[in-house]
């Protein structure tokens, strides 16, 4: 029956990447073509606000304003448009979609021990696997700048993260593929700012989140808790918004590998809120529900998020990705990753799609101040390493080994585009502040 179909060696798979090269020359990703763009960049953004929450729109205008960097976390629709525009590669993995240093970061894993990965996949697609060094690059020359170094400094940073990330793709290509689809990043001790982030991953229990985000309902000893309101941030939902909310749990619940479904059985929910999350999720809809199981002591929350088409989507039409964008997040992200959120899921809420996850259990990010004086290489490492244990699993480490080669043509190349695109992030950043769009009401 496996007549007529081919199966491509080791070598025939390096030697494709290996041509790749013609169609883009490793040293063609120093290019960058602002003027390329189909539509500006601040019509680009606006265009994503489409389907928001109006309220919240001039609320995700002021954190994007704010610096350089917040602006960039919330300008992913501005970018996937300027990586469209540019030669690729066309050696697809699963994508983040938004590679950058602060969606990296520790949770818990399903068997209770910490874990530090790629932790936000709202725009994760399949696409050319150069497109998520690129935005780190980026990231990493932005955040650098904040966090006091010279542009020198940060492109170092920036080719240690691919150079990083060729090296393990590199023996990835070497390894048995069980093996690298269960391999351990063991860099992460190096990073002072992942220890940071794991620091506050063990204090970020259940518990913590319960005393953080709710209070009793009255003084009466022994009264029930309810989310504690902190308007526009955590406000509670009542009525027939929450009856909705909680009726989103069937469709989800549905989808629960066996095993899961019957953990949540044993919890009930108690109160329902609204949570504005993030920068570049900043207005689309994003629920919380407390569950109490074995008592009060004993709480869960599982936040459902609003999920909307990949910005990368316009732009990769052969990419298929799952109808339902809750799914495709999902999917995404354990393609990616090595150690899943047991309640990941999906669900809908009327005409709309979205991704349940825990919220908050043992979760820690870094901080920009945490990137300052040799933490920043060290961090950059981290992320290379990452990413290509992402795109390893998920995509073919031999092709892409291939096409990287063991030079340093490919580092040198993203890191310049990375100076160049956080110089063009500068410009579109004033360009918002001079709109005056931070601060309108909507």
């Amino acid at each position: 029956m496996f007549r007529n179909m081919h199966w491509a060696t080791p070598e025939e798979r390096r030697a494709l990447g290996q041509a790749r090269r013609k169609q883009v020359s490793r040293r063609q990703h120093e290019v960058l073509q602002p003027k390329a763009r189909p539509i500006p960049a601040l019509a680009l953004v606006e265009r994503s606000m489409r389907g928001r929450v109006p309220a919240l729109i001039a609320l995700k205008y002021e954190l994007m304003a704010e610096s350089p960097f917040g602006y960039f976390r919330g300008a992913a629709p501005v970018m996937a448009a300027d990586l469209a525009q540019l030669p690729s590669t066309g050696i697809m993995s699963q994508l983040c979609g938004d590679a950058h240093v602060r969606n990296l970061g520790a949770y818990a894993a399903p068997d209770g021990r910490l874990a530090f990965d790629i932790n936000d996949f709202d725009e994760t697609i399949l696409g050319p696997f150069e497109w998520d060094l690129k935005r780190m690059a980026a990231s990493l020359v932005l955040a650098g700048r904040a966090a006091g170094h010279k542009d020198g400094s940060a492109r170092k940073a920036a080719v240690a993260c691919v150079e990083r990330y060729a090296a393990q793709m590199r023996a990835f290509a070497r390894m048995p593929q069980l093996e690298v689809n269960r391999y351990q990043v063991h860099r992460l001790g190096l990073a002072k700012a992942v220890h940071m982030a794991l620091g506050k991953a063990e204090r970020a229990t259940p518990q913590h989140t319960l005393e953080q985000l709710t209070a009793p309902a009255s003084t009466r000893p022994g009264a029930p808790r309810r989310f504690r309101e902190t308007k526009p941030m955590l406000t509670r939902v009542t009525g027939a918004r929450a009856a909705a909310v909680l009726a989103s749990l069937g469709p989800y619940r549905e989808m629960l590998e066996p095993q899961r479904r019957h953990l949540l059985s044993f919890y009930r929910p108690v109160d329902v809120a609204f949570k504005v999350v993030g920068t570049g999720s900043v207005g689309l809809r994003d629920y919380c529900i407390y569950f109490e199981g074995n008592g009060p002591a004993d709480p869960l929350f599982l936040q459902i998020k609003e999920e909307a088409a990949s910005a990368y989507a316009p732009y990769l039409p052969d990419a298929h990705p799952a109808q339902h964008n809750g799914q495709r997040v999902a999917e995404g992200q354990r393609a990616m990753q090595i150690q899943t959120d047991p309640f990941l899921g999906w669900t809908h809420i009327g005409g709309r799609q979205y991704l349940v996850r825990q919220l908050n259990d043992h979760k820690g990010s870094i901080e920009i101040g945490d990137l300052a004086g040799a933490n920043l290489k060290a961090y950059a490492e981290v992320c290379g390493e990452l990413l290509a244990r992402g795109h390893g699993r998920s995509g073919d480490p031999q092709v892409i080994a291939g096409y990287v080669g063991s030079g340093t043509a490919c580092a040198e190349a993203i890191a310049d585009f990375g100076v160049a695109y956080a110089d063009q992030t500068v410009k579109d950043w004033e360009q918002l502040k001079r709109s005056g769009k931070a601060g309108k009401k909507f």
